[in-house]
């Protein structure tokens, strides 16, 4: 008997290494993941980059204690980033997510051939839904025109049924991303179906209310967390129990800058649902998701948030204004432009 998705892992490991990772003869593919994660997603991956005619190296490392910086201290950090340095390409399995790690970091600054391909947290189901089953092409000319539109605004307001209601000013100087499921150049590639960006922090004011997961430390959310911003900064956090937990693993770091917003991103991706697993949870359709904490100085030059770790939590349903144009309805596309854009 086939085990769980096993086939249909096979096909989706061929998506990732072929059409997405572009993974050519000869190429050295590294392959990472902690002792938490599903070796056989990791077999898969491996499998087909030796079918693809390249040389995979699969590395293992206990749990991490945290994301971001905070994983530093349950990794091999001098081994990994040495090996990262050299390597053509990096897929990166761990639930416990390396990006913005230090292994992370220092590979992508000095290595400037290296493709990341950032899948942690991903199960074998999951992937077949998010990658196996969806047409990155047949969505592309939306996710690139609601990027120029956004990018172009000067002005933004975001509200949910929920209760988020924040405005801010776009910074020209940060870079706006959106993801469609294709390395096409080297640098950091994720899952398809997201736009995301730093505002211009001190301009960003409201209401903040997670009504989807957040993440670490919640995952889904019983209760909504609610959140006063003032000029990007959380200055009170309301809710039930898990408001409370959030607000502890906050304090926990003592770090300043934990209680920065980070970014914001769009959700659009047509077979994302809520799963507790945040690399899912921030492409649900018509969400908006908000990043606390780490944020790298190529996203928001010249600093960046030097924080030490970093959380991302999901607004359900948002409505969007570009410039007092609204875009958005309750998770809806309404603009006509864009309405015309989508399959």
């Amino acid at each position: 008997m086939p085990r769980l998705y096993e086939y249909e892992l096979a096909r989706v490991s061929d998506v990732i290494v072929n059409k997405w990772a572009m993974v050519k003869p000869g190429d050295e593919v590294m392959i990472t993941a902690s002792t938490e994660d599903d070796n056989a997603i990791v077999d898969a991956c491996a499998a087909s980059v030796y079918s693809a005619g390249a040389i995979p190296m699969v590395i293992y490392y206990p749990k991490p204690p945290g994301v971001g910086k905070a994983a530093d201290p349950g990794l091999p950090v001098k081994a990994l980033a040495a090996a990262a340095c050299k390597a053509d390409i990096w897929i990166q399995l761990s639930n416990t997510y390396l990006l913005y790690s230090t292994p992370y970091e220092e590979a992508l600054k000095t290595n400037k051939k290296l493709k990341f391909i950032a899948l942690g947290g991903m199960d074998r189901e999951m992937m077949d839904r998010l990658i196996g089953t969806v047409d990155n092409h047949a969505y592309k000319e939306f996710w690139i025109r609601i990027s120029e539109m956004t990018e172009s605004a000067k002005t933004m307001r975001v509200t949910t049924p929920a209760g988020t209601d924040l405005t801010f000013e776009n910074d020209s100087n940060n870079p706006l991303g959106y993801d469609i499921g294709i390395a096409e150049k080297p640098g950091p590639s994720f899952l398809s179906g997201q736009i995301g960006w730093a505002p211009k922090y001190d301009s960003i004011n409201g209401n903040l209310v997670f009504d989807g997961s957040l993440t670490p430390p919640c995952g889904i959310l019983r209760q909504p967390v609610e959140l006063t911003i003032e000029k990007g900064r959380v200055v009170a956090i309301h809710g039930g129990a898990q408001a409370e937990e959030f607000k502890k693993w906050l304090d926990y770091f003592q770090d300043p800058n934990m209680y920065r917003l980070a970014h914001i991103c769009y959700g659009f991706h047509p077979g994302a649902v809520l799963s507790g697993h945040i690399i899912e949870d921030e492409r649900i359709w018509g969400c908006t998701e908000w990043g606390l904490g780490y944020y790298s100085p190529m996203d928001a030059p010249p600093d960046g948030i030097p924080a030490i770790s970093h959380t991302d939590g999901i607004c359900l349903n948002s409505s969007i204004w570009l410039d007092n144009v609204k875009i958005m309805e309750e998770g809806k596309v309404i603009h006509p432009e864009l309405m015309k854009l989508l399959p």
